[in-house]
């Protein structure tokens, strides 16, 4: 799939030198399509290494995408330059008039505090609740899974007793469901997180749909009816280093962390690690792009409007 960004945005020289097809402004208008508008409300704390990872699965569909980065009007990131974030981002203010095809909501480094407590959790609030008039489709991931699970159906996360750090594998439920089609019976999917929302509320709510699932790691994928909402627990955009950097970091500052399971060859950190996610990533952001933004949009995007109810559920 052709992406369009800005021309100038760091990720594209290393999409380039992947042989992932980015488009130039120019090049876009000349073409006689309407290119699916794809907003990423990023809230990682080092912004490039998201838009680099989100950048790489979208591009796997022949559908012409063109993305726009949100950021927080609430909080100021510390990990990111001013600079960055003022050229290549707009605030919630700047695009609430506008309509988008998909929205995806990310992760963030802040599971351990309530929901409540998070700085910019009344302006995120404002931004789900916009979302259901104003995108046909949105992606959650991990946190952002977890706070839109407890904002749209009441559903809270509990602390797991430690981290749960490695690639997980995972049951695909419900295989007819088109978010999963092609996938393999069991598949792996990097998780890198300290708090769950329990398997057990998720399938009593009966507005969601359980797609893949893991012993170890619990409710991967589920959505709404008709995947207005779709929420998925880990983090299948993560690239082969990732969790590496994070495991690094985080024995480094002294804090308590376990080896990445699955991850490693025979759990040795110096070798390099396994990349066994990529091909079920790429899969389900095409599945997502394709059935549930694409296939069900308006061609006037005007008309995205609030097509499905959402209720709170029992816990």
């Amino acid at each position: 799939m052709p992406i369009k960004i800005q021309s100038d945005l760091p990720a594209r020289d290393i999409l380039d030198n992947e042989n992932i097809f980015v488009m130039d402004e120019y090049r876009a208008l000349h073409q006689d399509m309407r290119p699916l508008q794809i907003c990423i409300l990023n809230l990682m704390p080092v912004k490039q290494d998201t838009e680099l990872h989100l950048l790489r699965s979208l591009s796997n569909t022949p559908l012409q995408v063109d993305v726009t980065f949100m950021k927080m009007n609430s909080h100021v990131s510390m990990n990111t330059s001013i600079t960055h974030l003022n050229k290549f981002y707009d605030t919630f203010d700047d695009l609430k008039d506008n309509k988008y095809d998909g929205l995806i909501i990310t992760g963030a480094p802040v599971e351990q505090i309530p929901f409540e407590e998070v700085d910019y959790w009344d302006e995120l609030c404002e931004i789900m609740e916009w979302s259901r008039t104003h995108v046909t489709s949105t992606f959650h991931i991990c946190w952002g899974a977890q706070a839109g699970l407890y904002y749209h159906f009441g559903l809270n996360k509990i602390l797991l007793p430690k981290k749960l750090f490695g690639v997980y594998r995972h049951r695909v439920l419900n295989r007819k469901v088109p978010l999963v089609r092609g996938f393999d019976d069991y598949f792996y999917i990097p998780h890198s997180r300290h708090t769950a929302v329990p398997a057990e509320a998720i399938h009593a709510c009966p507005q969601l749909t359980v797609m893949a699932e893991s012993k170890a790691a619990g409710v991967l994928l589920c959505m709404t009816e008709g995947g207005r909402q779709v929420f998925v627990m880990g983090h299948p955009e993560y690239d082969r280093y990732t969790l590496h950097n994070e495991y690094i970091r985080d024995k480094e500052k002294g804090l308590p962390i376990d080896l990445p399971v699955n991850y490693y060859p025979d759990d040795d950190c110096t070798k390099r690690p396994i990349l066994s996610w990529r091909s079920h990533c790429n899969n389900l952001y095409t599945n997502w792009l394709n059935y549930y933004v694409y296939q069900t949009t308006p061609y006037d995007i005007r008309e995205i409007s609030d097509r499905e109810a959402v209720f709170e559920c029992e816990a």
